[in-house]
């Protein structure tokens, strides 16, 4: 079976019908194209804005717990359907199967977190200071969320967002890559046919607007958009961030992460190889996530990074829809373009590079590279969006924390010790300055039942778990008086 009869299929079986439109859609897979959707006009976005304002009215005064239950049945939708679905992603963004699948459960999951959310939407009682007085905070709806997700993560990230946002009493607008358009009308079509069945879901309460960076940009400075929650690059997190904040607009930005590892020479190496070389090559190094910058301790140096070349040189990188191979290919021909540049201007540093080799076949496959630095500079400090781990020496425990939080990002971060003081050290306020600070894991593979999001460039922002709900709603502090006098807060007397 051809991958455009393949995908042709699966697309029916998730009740998305097949579009034909003007955006060619290609797979990483070898680079042919396997459909074409249609781009959002303006009179589609102006729509499509109406039409969620709408939604959000009604929504809101449904019962949270109610709400819950939409998102329960679409994640039951979800399990129903995960293989075609994580079948789907693999075509689309070039992920291995595996991943995919587990990108699916991610989305199953987070449902599941939403719903029990969804009877704990609760806010505070608080002491007042005035006799008769009760004060107390409620969390409202919010309006409509505009979801920009990356094609990395092309359903995942629309889910985290998307199910708290529901449960929440939010409308949802999705504005996926237009690099992985195709998962999302799949995603749409799977939600819609859960709508259908479910009598309190207003018209418009959940769309897919389709398009490039002009499009998003569009909705971004529409002010019957409450909420921007955008992943991508620093970059667009820069624009995206900057437009809002004109118009005052709340926004959730996750954005690059030039993650770092510490492996210590108290480390168990074994557990840590697997980490890095993990964190490293998954998804081709196309994670916010991936581990970029490792720092070794010289005491161990040598040996670990001849195991770890060795490893890295074994994975097996090919056809992301054969279970046998670890990594597929870049998304495209771009990408790897930027990753020779990268290794270039490493190269013209006297790094030493090991790997890297271009696999022929079509698409953009490439093997893993190892780039041994004597210096912290030059294009380290930066997120490449590929697989190449930047290696050095360190002495001093301290040294290498500050050398980690020396780059813009602050997504992600680990160190592998088995020595209590050195974790400590590395968790404490003096340690690492990422939103996520790990020990004996590697930098990616965040589970849903955290907030998920960093520091500095990476944007601030947080998602998913946790308290991340409270950024989809709007907070009120309320004064209750039940007494008859009318004390004024401070002290402050107004006597008539």
């Amino acid at each position: 079976m051809s991958i455009r009869t393949d995908i042709d299929l699966l697309l029916s079986q998730l009740g998305c019908p097949v579009s034909k439109g003007g955006l060619p859609v290609h797979t990483p897979i070898d680079g042919s194209q396997i459909g074409s959707v249609t781009t959002a006009t303006s009179q589609d976005i102006d729509t499509a804005l109406s039409r969620g304002q709408g939604a959000f009215l009604t929504w809101r005064t449904v019962p949270a717990p109610r709400r819950g239950e939409l998102v329960r049945r679409f994640g039951n939708a979800l399990r129903e359907h995960k293989l075609d679905l994580g079948r789907l992603v693999t075509i689309e963004c070039g992920k291995t199967i595996s991943e995919s699948e587990g990108e699916v459960q991610e989305m199953i999951d987070i449902c599941d977190f939403a719903v029990g959310l969804s009877r704990q939407l609760h806010g505070l009682t608080i002491a007042s200071e005035r006799p008769g007085h009760r004060m107390m905070e409620q969390w409202h709806p919010l309006g409509a969320v505009l979801i920009i997700s990356a094609f990395n993560f092309p359903v995942a990230v629309w889910a985290w967002n998307a199910a708290l946002a529901l449960v929440c009493g939010n409308s949802i607008i999705w504005k996926p890559s237009e690099k992985t358009p195709l998962t999302a009308l799949a995603v749409q079509a799977l939600l819609d046919r859960v709508l259908a069945d479910f009598n309190d879901a207003p018209e418009g309460l959940s769309q897919v607007v389709i398009g490039a960076r002009d499009i998003g940009a569009t909705l971004v400075a529409d002010p019957r958009i409450a909420l921007v929650s955008a992943t991508g690059s620093t970059a667009m997190g820069r624009a995206v961030g900057q437009v809002a904040a004109g118009r005052f607009a709340k926004t959730i930005l996750e954005l690059g992460g030039n993650n770092a590892a510490i492996v210590s020479d108290k480390a168990n190496l074994d557990l840590a190889l697997r980490g890095v070389l993990f964190s490293a090559v998954g998804t081709s190094g196309q994670r916010c996530t991936s581990l970029r910058r490792l720092f070794v301790h010289e005491a161990i140096y040598d040996g670990f990074v001849e195991k770890l070349k060795t490893a890295a040189a074994s994975i097996s990188v090919g056809d992301p829809l054969d279970s046998g191979n670890l990594a597929g290919p870049l998304i495209d021909e771009d990408a790897f373009d930027r990753m020779q540049a990268a290794l270039n201007e490493a190269e013209a540093m006297g790094a030493q590079i090991h790997g890297s080799e271009r696999i022929k076949r079509s698409g953009a496959y490439v093997r893993p590279a190892i780039v041994e630095m004597a210096e912290h500079k030059g294009p380290c400090l930066r997120e490449t969006f590929a697989p190449i781990l930047y290696v050095f020496r360190y002495s001093k425990l301290e040294d290498a924390i500050a050398l980690q939080n020396s780059v813009g990002a602050g997504l992600s971060s680990s160190i592998f010790s088995l020595d209590l003081r050195e974790c400590e050290l590395f968790l404490s306020a003096s340690g690492s300055d990422c939103g996520i600070a790990n020990v004996n894991i590697g930098t990616s593979g965040a589970e849903i039942g955290g907030a998920f999001g960093g520091e500095k460039e990476t944007g601030g922002g947080r998602e998913s778990g946790s308290d991340a709900w409270k950024a989809y709603m709007r907070r009120a502090t309320n004064t209750i008086n039940y007494s008859n006098d009318l004390p004024l807060a401070q002290g402050v007397r107004f006597d008539i």
